[in-house]
């Protein structure tokens, strides 16, 4: 039986995890906003747990099974061709689960999975909820299990550390880092919730390894980018903006909707039907079409042959 091919992109996330400049990874939570991060020019994309999760009406806390997420990623790498690293939470289980959800990912093309130190169920590290680290001999089995079930040589295993969230100090999070990296991760995430960077910046002052730092400046987004680049970070992740920015439209958009009971004023503020056409590759379909059925009728559903033709400009 042959095995799947994995795709190969002209720039692996391995480079741009190595980078000697700061890399960004935009979030994307589907197809559509993977495409759109990609079209933007980001150097990849982070296919963000908490961001699938909520599109599908969930609770970042494992509520999505792997093979759901899986599949949601799946959809992101058909829409485009950079490197996707995608959030594996606290790997879904045990060793024996991820190695799994590793080759799953390989299957389907994904990049990279990011992995953090916490117990399964995970709980998202913002949440006001307790959160409890996992044992690190654990973590650094999960690890090594990954590595030995990649598909292929370019996929990363990133391992976060959610030490800063529980209250760990610095030394503790450096001791269980140096630990993740010597179990063979690709990449050290460092995350922090507090509203300036001190502690990454501290982090990565005190860290004597060559394996490539990670960051999501989600709540110290005031600190400027280039001071982490000088800090020695290769890579830095827009973990939720999309999906933040969507809810934030689309509760706008449904409220004038309700109160106005018209769509009119909106028209011009929002995006035309023949965007949405563009972005899905409608006119990939068009030519296909000409090309495959009967007659060459371009535009002719194939499930009816009396459906009306299919344009892009309406």
């Amino acid at each position: 039986m042959n095995q799947p091919q994995v795709l190969q992109h002209s720039r692996s996330l391995k480079d741009l995890l190595n980078s000697s400049s700061l890399e960004f990874l935009m979030e994307a939570h589907d197809g559509l906003s993977a495409k759109i991060v990609e079209e933007t020019g980001f150097a990849g994309i982070w296919a963000s747990g908490l961001s699938m999760s909520a599109a599908m009406g969930l609770r970042d806390c494992n509520e999505a099974s792997w093979t759901q997420v899986v599949d949601q990623a799946a959809f992101m790498r058909d829409a485009t061709s950079i490197p996707i690293l995608l959030d594996g939470d606290s790997g879904f289980g045990d060793f024996n689960i991820f190695r799994r959800v590793v080759k799953k990912l390989g299957q389907v093309g994904i990049d990279g999975v990011c992995i953090e130190d916490k117990l399964y169920p995970k709980r998202n590290s913002f949440a006001t909820c307790e959160q409890k680290l996992c044992d690190a001999d654990e973590f650094c089995g999960k690890i090594k299990a990954a590595k030995d079930s990649q598909l292929s040589d370019d996929f990363a295993v990133v391992a976060r550390l959610e030490g800063y969230i529980v209250g760990l100090g610095t030394e503790e999070v450096l001791e269980r880092a140096y630990q993740y990296n010597e179990a063979g991760a690709d990449a050290i995430l460092v995350h922090s919730k507090i509203k300036d960077a001190s502690q990454v910046l501290e982090f990565a002052k005190l860290w004597d390894a060559d394996t490539p730092l990670v960051i999501v400046p989600t709540t110290y987004n005031q600190t400027p980018t280039n001071i982490f680049e000088e800090a020695g970070f290769s890579a830095a992740i827009w973990a939720n903006h999309n999906l933040r920015t969507v809810i934030t439209a689309m509760q706008e958009t449904c409220q004038h909707i309700f109160e106005e009971q018209t769509t009119a004023a909106l028209e011009d503020a929002i995006a035309p039907i023949s965007e949405v056409f563009r972005l899905q590759n409608m006119e990939e379909l068009t030519k296909a079409e000409a090309k495959y059925l009967s007659g060459g009728e371009a535009g002719r559903s194939i499930l009816n042959d009396k459906t009306e033709v299919c344009t892009t400009n309406r």
